[in-house]
């Protein structure tokens, strides 16, 4: 399995995926978008579970959860976007996967 979350628009340090302290938290950006591929359905599934699991520990209000399928030759790419009430449960949730 291949995964990937996009990075906020906060400025991170990669040494300790830190956020600098004069990052502004302006609720402009309240989605986290991840990418996996997986060898077959049944193993991507489990992945939007276990992401989803992880989704519902952070929210405040219910997450907006969009999960979309593809085939890629053998494979199953697993693309999902995660809407949440505020950027701080988006950062949460972000810092909660690495």
């Amino acid at each position: 399995m291949t995964a990937a979350i996009n990075k906020c628009s906060a400025n991170e340090t990669a040494a300790c995926c830190c956020v600098d302290v004069g990052t502004v938290m302006d609720n402009t950006d309240c989605t986290a978008s991840w990418s996996g591929v997986f060898a077959d359905r049944h193993a991507a599934d489990a992945m939007l579970t276990h992401l989803t699991e992880k989704a519902r520990q952070v929210e405040s209000d219910p997450c907006d959860i969009r999960a979309e399928f593809t085939e890629e030759g053998d494979a199953v790419r697993l693309s999902v976007d995660f809407t949440f009430a505020c950027q701080a449960e988006t950062l949460i949730f972000q810092l909660g996967l690495r």
